[in-house]
């Protein structure tokens, strides 16, 4: 078979999404901006992107060292005349993050670090807490006590009523920002930073996205595997999602979780279908389609609004900004400190109950956890 290489806006059944280039500009332009999660799909994109508003320097952190060396040498032919500086770090070691921070002392943040995968997170619990609460808890411990000025975590819709423990992390995650933020306003200590969430569906062509797997399963001349015919997802591409980041990140005042408008839900049958037909096939005859059931922690649907959600607009009319009630910060750490404890034991039951006593909407779908649902 013939290799296609899809145009990803054609995947997609509405207009391209425009960012504010001015307001980003003004947040950008000579600051020192650290991007973690660097040599990811999300995160390597928001380098590239930052770099064209020329800041005094990009801090690209990675603990992958490979993808990390790769992204450097891009960006060195791509932005000669940027700041380029690479540090191997895990987030969820605060001791190395401290002495990023001492030595860079960062004033915007992009935290992109994060596991994604919903099925190997199910398996690995632990994994998901040490990267997805630690980590962001770390990052964002860091940003607070340096006084950094905006610092924006890249959620997912995932995180809403989550039915995985991979979106119960990211909303473990979204919680200790909300409280962390509700707590620079009522401590003592009057911090200047703004904490941010953004939270937005599946990214075509990222890592993990469902386009580079059908891609291949059509150009192997093998048979393409949906889960569901009824499973629907929220699309949009890498570069739309970090340009609403960046503009988010810019208009932000501090304790927003800011949605970005996809469109309609795309159901993935259409999806695997119309790939097909751009690879010159004819589904179901040259290329089969084949259902294999619901993976552990998958839904048929993803949410981005919560329940107790209240929807502001903003002059960006694929900006929405969600109203949602922090929690106070002493129980979100207790929980969180509890959650770290079980996961350092590798107890997987253990880490599991816990979170879900902090996110008593996360309920198991299709997951043996489900025994655990409160």
């Amino acid at each position: 078979m013939v290799k296609v290489d899809y145009h990803l806006e054609d995947l997609l059944d509405r207009k391209p999404i425009l960012l504010d280039n001015k307001s980003i500009s003004h947040q950008i332009t000579g600051k020192t901006v650290l991007i973690t999660g660097a040599a990811g799909s999300i995160g390597s994109e928001i380098v590239r992107q930052v770099a064209d508003f020329g800041p005094q320097s990009i801090i690209m952190l990675d603990q992958a060292e490979t993808p990390l060396y790769l992204l450097n040498l891009e960006m060195e032919l791509l932005a000669p005349q940027a700041n380029l500086y690479s540090e191997i770090a895990d987030v969820s070691n605060k001791t190395t993050l401290l002495a990023i921070f001492k030595k860079y002392k960062p004033d915007v943040i992009y935290h992109a670090a994060a596991y994604k995968h919903v099925q190997m997170m199910e398996k690995n619990p632990s994994q998901a807490v040490f990267a997805n609460v630690l980590g962001t808890k770390n990052v964002a411990d860091l940003a607070y006590s340096y006084s950094v000025d905006t610092f924006v975590m890249i959620s997912t819709d995932k995180a809403v009523n989550p039915g995985n423990v991979m979106g119960a992390s990211k909303r473990i995650a979204e919680k200790y920002i909300q409280a962390l933020h509700n707590k620079k306003h009522t401590g003592a200590k009057k911090a200047k930073t703004k904490f941010l969430i953004t939270r937005f569906g599946n990214v075509l062509g990222s890592n993990g996205s469902v386009v580079p797997v059908f891609s291949k399963q059509i150009f192997d001349g093998g048979t393409v595997t949906v889960t569901h015919p009824d499973i629907t997802r929220y699309f949009m591409t890498i570069k739309e999602a970090c340009q609403l980041v960046l503009e988010a990140g810019a208009i932000g005042k501090g304790g927003e979780v800011y949605i970005f408008d996809m469109g309609k839900q795309v159901k993935i049958l259409d999806l695997a279908h119309k790939m097909i037909r751009m690879a010159g096939f004819e589904p179901g005859k040259e290329v089969q389609i084949k259902y294999i059931g619901l993976r552990p922690g998958e839904k048929l649907f993803e949410e981005l609004l919560t329940d107790a959600s209240k929807i502001v607009p903003t002059h960006n009319e694929n900006i929405m900004i969600s109203r949602e009630a922090p929690e106070d910060y002493g129980y979100v750490l207790k929980c969180i400190n509890e959650i770290v404890f079980y996961a350092k034991k590798y107890e997987n039951t253990e880490t599991v109950f816990r979170m879900k006593k902090l996110v008593p909407e996360f309920v198991s779908a299709n997951s043996h956890y489900d025994k655990l649902d409160l």
